[in-house]
């Protein structure tokens, strides 16, 4: 069943698996409220919801929890949530006082709901499988990226993965290591939400191919700034990879005036068609990933597998 903030992964992720989405309507009333109508029978079936809960966020989330509803409503056996970009996972423990913890009430909500698990891909942090009290598979997207690394460059290219704060480091690390690459780390401030300062570069990336991972990119300042530094630095080329292409406000634009030569991002968030147009921005295909991590779930088999 899809949701509609991404039909055409739904579509592909159907495909996959040869099985046609399940027939729904989901319409907004003049107010905004969100209806959804189930327009075939769902008792005693294992169902699959893909919506991601991109901008505008709290419209998809509300969906999302909707049909989970009539789901449930509808006696389904079993409700998974199929989240590929989890919403508000940056707000996952308090950064001040009087700060909400917002990756965890939305965990709340989702299970409330009436969900049974939770599949989603990178989540932004690690520990926010452990703010569902169901079920929660978070699958990566490194092999597709390694894949994609691979076709593109050879193994005279002198890679260097670079990882573009020091809390990706874990992350940079397990690309590299299986592309058997060295890593780089930009040390860099946010004085405020949405805005970073490239501090230190910390490794030799003089006459390296670097390539920037991360789990997502928003604004683009961070890449844009450290695609900057490590110029500055001697770097021959700069490209960048990462799961999920936010993309907000003129990302596209900042990107294409960036030292960026490609910004590779999957397709777990529909593009904005509104959004300004790069040749720049390349979207690599997780349908397959995600649908045959549904397979598994559906057959009671290990995910876990995928990645071994």
């Amino acid at each position: 069943m899809s949701g509609t903030s991404n039909e055409p992964l739904a579509r592909a992720i159907a495909d996959y698996l040869d099985a046609p989405l399940t027939a729904t309507e989901i319409e907004r009333f003049a107010d905004g409220e969100i209806f959804v109508r189930i327009d075939e029978n769902v008792r005693g079936e294992d169902v699959f919801i893909i919506q991601s809960t991109s901008s505008p966020a709290n419209d998809h989330l509300m969906e999302l929890l909707i049909c989970i509803d009539a789901l449930v409503r509808a006696s389904a056996r079993r409700i998974t949530a199929v989240v590929p970009y989890f919403g508000y996972a940056r707000q996952d423990r308090k950064t001040g006082g009087r700060t909400p913890i917002s990756a965890k009430l939305v965990a709340n909500i989702i299970a409330k709901a009436g969900a049974d698990r939770v599949l989603t891909i990178d989540l932004h942090a690690g520990q926010i499988q452990g703010f569902f009290d169901i079920p929660t598979d978070n699958l990566f997207a490194t092999k597709v990226i390694e894949e994609d690394i691979r076709r593109k460059y050879s193994e005279d290219d002198d890679l260097l993965i670079v990882s573009p704060d020091v809390g990706g480091v874990v992350r940079a690390r397990a690309l590299a290591k299986l592309l058997d690459a060295e890593i780089a780390i930009v040390d860099k401030r946010r004085p405020k939400a949405g805005v970073s300062e490239v501090m230190n570069i910390i490794g030799d990336v003089e006459g390296r191919r670097c390539i920037l991972f991360d789990d997502m990119c928003d604004s683009g300042g961070t890449l844009c700034n450290a695609a900057a530094a490590l110029k500055e630095q001697g770097a021959i080329d700069v490209s960048a990879y990462v799961t999920h292409g936010v993309l907000s406000n003129d990302a596209p634009g900042r990107i294409a005036k960036s030292e960026l030569n490609e910004l590779v991002v999957t397709d777990s968030i529909s593009p904005d068609p509104t959004a300004t147009v790069t040749d720049k921005v390349r979207r690599l295909p997780v349908a397959p990933l995600l649908g045959e991590a549904i397979r598994r779930i559906a057959n009671d088999e290990s995910v876990s597998k995928l990645f071994d």
